[in-house]
């Protein structure tokens, strides 16, 4: 049984990093978070993946988009070798690339315009993705001549791409593989109102739930409970607050939080430490 509460996994002080991993016999991993966005290439695994209330079983070269402060983990079925290549991007340097005419952005917000967060190419293998991917991968740690801005330029060349070809219609939008549409409903509406009155009485009421049904089903279908999950989105929105320069009374206030002795408690107890801009701790080897 995964747990109610769920960690944010370190933070990230470059624009992008890439990692290459193969594990096996992992077990349950807890539900977790980043406040950056990550791009997973699953490769190998008898593996689904769980984001926001949604799970979706994956298959070899499909490609995972999880947003920053998005809650997830994936589900392993057996004890077969895991491996996936994982790129965690900035949300700062990817909105540099975010304008109207180049939104590099695109993909991820085109993955929650059709409800997924899984994206399965025609042709992996032949594409252009795949071999920018398998260049970004070679070229982790080499000593060459401006090796990091080469890389960099890699990475802007594979996000173009995954762009293109969803605009150019070469990709499938996977499907969730079970979920209760009713909690779906909530997800989306917690993360749109964040900011609103958000109890268990009131939710049940906006969406015709029993109380009992609400709580129980939501547990069920995400692996936490409904209070925890709303403290986690205003704490997410808060501090994306703060790190924009707002003060952290404001941002805690207009996060949703009703008392600021109430934020800095949660803050404390999440983070572990009190409220102020991110710190410059490395980001964690991630799932």
């Amino acid at each position: 049984m995964a747990s109610s509460t769920y960690s944010k996994k370190g933070y990230l002080y470059s624009n992008f990093k890439i990692f290459h991993l193969k594990d096996s016999g992992l077990g349950e991993i807890d539900f977790h978070y980043h406040d950056f966005h990550k791009i997973l290439i699953h490769m190998a695994g008898n593996t689904s993946y769980s984001i926001e209330g949604q799970t979706f079983d994956l298959q070899s070269n499909d490609i995972v988009f999880v947003s920053a402060g998005e809650v997830h983990r994936p589900i392993f079925h057996d004890a077969l070798e895991y491996e996936r290549i994982i790129i965690y991007v900035s949300k700062e340097f990817l909105a540099e690339y975010s304008r109207d005419d180049n939104d590099l952005s695109l993909c991820f917000k085109n993955a929650i315009d059709n409800n997924s967060h899984v994206l399965r190419l025609r042709s992996f293998k032949n594409s252009k993705v795949a071999d920018i991917t398998n260049h970004l991968v070679s070229s982790m740690g080499d000593k060459a001549y401006a090796n990091d801005l080469y890389m960099q330029v890699l990475f802007l060349e594979l996000m173009i791409e995954l762009n293109r070809a969803a605009l150019e219609n070469q990709v499938e939008y996977i499907s969730t593989s079970y979920a209760d549409s009713r909690i779906n409903s909530v997800i989306e509406y917690i993360n749109e109102n964040c900011d609103k009155e958000l109890s268990v009485d009131s939710l049940s009421k906006t969406f015709y739930l029993s109380r009992y049904y609400l709580m129980h089903t939501f547990k069920e279908e995400t692996g936490y409970t409904l209070m925890s999950y709303i403290t986690l989105k205003r704490l997410s929105a808060a501090q994306a607050l703060i790190d924009a320069g707002e003060t952290v009374t404001a941002a805690a206030t207009t996060a949703g939080f009703n008392s600021y002795s109430s934020f800095l408690r949660a803050y404390k107890k999440t983070y572990g430490h009190a409220p102020g801009k991110k710190g410059t701790s490395q980001a964690s080897l991630s799932f």
